[in-house]
Parts: structure tokens; sequence; C-alpha cells
């Protein structure tokens, strides 16, 4: 029972992650039904973002304190990689956007290998790590055989900033004006237009909000896992696409849902059947959603418009 509720714990926290990755993919597909492939390496290049200026920070101005560095770099994170973003979205995406459907879809995998070959080249292909930013475990109680349930303290902070940011970006999408707009764009861009919403602002935002939820993953991801390398964006990002799709695309709730089941099931298995195919048990998990239930766990099934 004590092994089963500690994978349970690092599965959620693993899954979590995922969540905040997948509310990219699921934000960018349900306004324009784009799969941003690159969206994985973004992540990357976030947590190199993060790796750079927390060791700026501590080396060069002395900043001892781990949790005031933590959310200075969180937030140069963000901003750098929405910066990024915006800049991708403007000057390769947005002019393919009325070209025929593979165009994005070919441009997003050519941007993927772009952003994955030059961090390979600027920061070398060796695992880049980090001091530890905090040692702090938690014992929740210790089993008859002797094994202890723990939760560190860096779990906590994955499990509540994921949970603020989810609130946070609900409320955002189903109160303000940004949200109606997101809303009216993706049941019809055209309409929404006519109406008096500034699609192309729209869109662009989306890509920066979803590139800022990639930027805070990458910056957890480092400090959970301690080290990064170039190619830590190819994995994390195809598992969270896959989490988008089980929790129902479009769905922000769903995106998160998916991410925590994909976490689940790649801990548990690994624990139980064989750690070797964890990743084959994930997908194979999305294969028989996708047979069943084609719009996600979450999600509505699309109406064509006619």
């Amino acid at each position: 029972m004590e092994v089963f509720v500690q994978q349970v714990i690092n599965g959620i926290t693993i899954g979590s992650l995922y969540g905040l990755i997948a509310i990219g993919y699921t934000m960018v597909f349900g306004i324009i039904g784009m799969v941003n492939f690159a969206h994985g390496d973004v992540f990357m290049v976030s947590a190199f973002f993060a790796l750079i200026f927390l060791l700026v920070l501590t080396s060069w101005f002395g900043i001892a304190s781990m949790t005031l560095a933590l959310i200075l770099v969180m937030v140069v994170s963000m901003v750098l990689t929405g910066l990024l973003v915006r800049a991708i979205e403007r000057e390769d995406y947005a002019p393919r956007r009325r070209s025929y459907r593979l165009a994005p879809l070919i441009s997003a995998i050519g941007m993927s290998i772009v952003l994955s070959n030059f961090i390979q080249v600027a920061q070398g292909p060796r695992n880049k790590p980090i001091p530890p930013v905090t040692r702090d475990v938690y014992t929740l109680w210790q089993g008859a055989n002797g094994y202890p349930v723990n939760i560190s303290l860096k779990q906590i902070i994955i499990w509540v900033v994921t949970a603020l940011l989810l609130a946070a970006f609900w409320y955002v999408v189903q109160k303000t004006a940004l949200g109606r707009a997101q809303r009216a764009c993706e049941q019809d861009r055209k309409m929404a237009s006519l109406l008096g919403v500034n699609v192309d602002r729209t869109i662009s935002l989306t890509f920066v909000i979803g590139a800022a939820l990639a930027a805070v993953a990458g910056t957890l991801f480092l400090m959970y896992y301690g080290v990064v390398v170039f190619s830590d964006g190819f994995t994390p990002g195809v598992k969270a696409f896959t989490a988008a799709v089980l929790g129902g695309i479009g769905s922000l709730p769903g995106a998160v849902l998916g991410g925590l089941l994909i976490g689940l099931i790649e801990t548990l298995w690994g624990q139980y059947v064989s750690a070797d195919y964890q990743n084959v048990a994930a997908f194979s998990i999305l294969v028989i959603v996708l047979i069943f239930m084609p719009q996600g766990l979450l999600g509505r099934p699309e109406v064509e418009k006619v």
C-alpha cells in the first residue's frame, strides 16, 4: 500500500508538469486547429532560460535565497519565452495561417528541429545540472514494513503552482474580454472578426499565454530534476500532446486531467509492470480512448460547419 501511495504522489507531480505543457497545445488547437509540435521544444528552451538566469542570480549577484531566486527565474523565463514564441508566431506561423492545412504543421515541426539543434549547438549536448533548490522532504507515514511515504517540498510547489495557474487561466478564459475573444475565435474566426474581435491579436496572445505556461513547467522541471539537456523537449512534448488529446483537446481542465492520468499511468506501470515499457502503456491508453471516445474525456464532439 505504501509503495502504491508513493507512486501516486510521484505520478501526480509528473502529470502536473505534463498538464501545464498540454494547456498550450489545447489552447492553440482550440482556436486555430493547429497542433504546435514546437511547443515541447519551447518548454525545453524555457528550462534553459531558467538555468542560465538562475546561475546568473546565484553566481554573479550572490542571491542566497533560493525561494526568491526561483520566483525571479520563473518570471524572467515566462517573459523571455513569451517574447520568443511571439516572434515565432509572427514570422513563421502567421504567414501560413491561411495556407493549406499541412503548412502550419510542417512549419511547426521544422521550428521544433531548429530550436532543438540551436540549443544543442549553443549549450552543448551534455546534461546541465544545477544545485538543489531545496532538500526538504516530509514523511506522511511510516509503513508497517518500514517503507516511508514521503512528499518533498518540490512536489508540493509543483502541485500548488499547477492548481493556481489552472484556476487563473480558467478565470481568464471564462470571465475576461480576452477569454470571450478566444471563445469567439474558437467558434468562428470570420464571424468574430466581423463583430470587432481582433483575431490576429487574440491568436498571438494565446500563443504567448501557452508559452508562459510552458515556461513555468520548464522552471519547475528544472527545479524537480535538477538537470536539463537539449533533447528534453521531445518526450515531454509528445506526452503533453497525448495528455491534451486524452483529456479532450480544447478543454483546459481536460488538459490537466489528461496530464495527471499520463503521469499516473507512467509511474504505476513502471512500478508494477516494467519501467522499460511505461511509455508504451501511456500511448496505448491514448489509442484506446481515441477508438472509443474520440473527443477525449472532457472534450466536446466536433461539429462540422456547413
